[in-house]
């Protein structure tokens, strides 16, 4: 899930180098917090979200089959 993450932000980004993404594990839930540099955050986000809402279920989908509850957190 975390390679899914960052392959997809890494694409997505001008800065591919700086772009990470941070993993932890609490309470059942898996949090991936991604970190870009602040002029490929609109990249990321997309116009109203779309692209940031399609990361999310695409974690979603690949923690579904590991019978994992997922979220996706941009910094």
């Amino acid at each position: 899930m975390k390679e899914l993450a960052e392959f997809l932000i890494r694409k997505l980004a001008d800065n591919p180098e700086q772009a990470l993404v941070e993993e932890s594990d609490a309470a059942g839930t898996v949090t991936f917090k991604l970190v870009v540099a602040d002029e490929d955050k609109g990249k990321i986000i997309g116009k109203k979200g779309k692209v940031i809402r399609a990361i999310r279920a695409l974690v979603a989908a690949a923690g579904a089959k590991d019978h994992k509850k997922t979220m996706v957190e941009i910094d």
